[in-house]
């Protein structure tokens, strides 16, 4: 549960969880398939406004505490939350605290 709550520490990673919870909304220009595979980390980078490297790092981090699922396409990656590993976070830290 450490590296979740180290995962949640920053700001601009709980943005992007915020903003791929509704990824039409936030990201109009990705269409229609930000529901089958994501949304482009090209375009997440330009939402956060970091460099390229910064907002890996932050996909990395999110990636790697179960918060999001990549998919690779080509040569882009498209992420997307993993609702189900965020719900039993919550419910974990919910029944510990």
């Amino acid at each position: 549960m450490l590296e979740e709550c180290k995962a949640l520490s920053n700001e601009t990673r709980l943005a992007i969880l915020e903003w791929l919870k509704d990824p039409a909304a936030q990201f109009p220009e990705a269409g229609a398939e930000t529901g089958d595979i994501g949304v482009c980390a090209g375009l997440i980078q330009r939402r956060a406004g970091c460099s390229a490297s910064t907002v890996s790092a932050h996909l990395a981090i999110l990636q790697r505490a179960g918060f999001l699922l990549a998919t690779r396409r080509g040569q882009w990656i498209y992420f997307r939350r993993d609702e189900d590993r965020i719900r039993a976070f919550t419910e974990r830290l919910h029944h510990h605290l």
